[in-house]
């Protein structure tokens, strides 16, 4: 399933909304205005201001010819262990009572009737996956059964958990979001897991994670040679080997970049030499 055959029209980046604090509602509107169409967030008050995610986008609604169906909106179901006082749920309910809850919760912050991508913000374990999770991946499977969103996905999940939850699930993942490391070739083994199953992987943190590899002369040559900046590299690389990338970028001009990246193709020996830029 490639991005464009995808049931829900899904953007070629995402602009992610975590540490915006009080710029959320202004950052939103920004990314919106220069032509971002995804946004991610999460209903976990800790990393996340949904509520200044779902402001930003009306304002942007109203100011601009768009409806609500020409965004994709992606947020997530963040478990006990992932929040902090401020809680989207009572803690004490059942888990599928503190799905509906967040989700309920969710639909009230962006101001919308349904969400286009629903993510499991990750395992109750590090390893694994167990009962708590089925339970709440089932509360979210009712909610696609039910037409409030269009599909679901997972992230922060190693290849283990991704196998385990894909045997299980009645409604197969359509996405998988992960933090995304130079250092494991770009995650190769869950990506090669999505590309063998018609999984869409998002890689997040492509710039920050992976700073000492983006730094070097190697890369500095190629975005001479392209006439692009690194991360306008980076993201065009992400592209062509099927990340749906993520920027959390606050700056116009460098969102902009972000979005300037359909006018160059990068080589399949370029291509390759980034999948192992650790040993360039």
């Amino acid at each position: 399933m490639t991005m464009e055959q995808h049931s829900t029209s899904i953007p070629p980046i995402l602009y992610g909304t975590a540490w915006k604090e009080d710029d959320t509602q202004r950052l939103v509107l920004q990314a919106l205005t220069l032509g971002f169409k995804g946004i991610d967030t999460a209903n976990q008050r800790r990393h996340y201001f949904e509520e200044g995610v779902g402001l930003g986008i009306q304002q942007f609604l109203k100011s601009s010819q768009k409806t609500r169906s020409d965004l994709f909106i992606q947020t997530k179901f963040t478990s006990v262990h992932g929040q902090d006082h401020r809680k989207p749920y009572d803690e004490f309910d059942s888990l599928t009572n503190q799905v509906k809850q967040s989700f309920a919760s969710s639909l009230e912050h962006l101001q919308t009737d349904y969400i286009d991508s629903y993510i499991l913000h990750g395992p109750a374990l590090s390893y694994g996956i167990i009962d708590s999770d089925l339970e709440i991946w089932q509360t979210m499977e009712a909610l696609v059964l039910d037409g409030k969103v269009k599909v679901l996905g997972i992230s922060n999940v190693n290849i283990e958990q991704i196998e385990a939850l894909y045997k299980k699930a009645s409604l197969k993942p359509s996405f998988i979001q992960n933090r995304c490391f130079a250092a494991s070739k770009w995650d190769q083994d869950v990506r090669l897991f999505c590309k063998k199953h018609n999984i869409i992987y998002q890689g997040f943190s492509l710039l920050t994670a992976n700073q000492p590899y983006l730094l070097t002369p190697y890369m500095r040559s190629l975005s001479a040679q392209y006439n692009k900046t690194i991360p306008q590299v980076i993201f065009r690389f992400a592209l062509q080997i099927g990340i749906l990338a993520l920027t959390g970028t606050t700056n116009p001009q460098h969102m902009t970049d972000d979005l300037n990246i359909d006018d160059f193709e990068l080589s399949s020996e370029d291509i390759q030499s980034i999948e192992n830029i650790v040993n360039e």
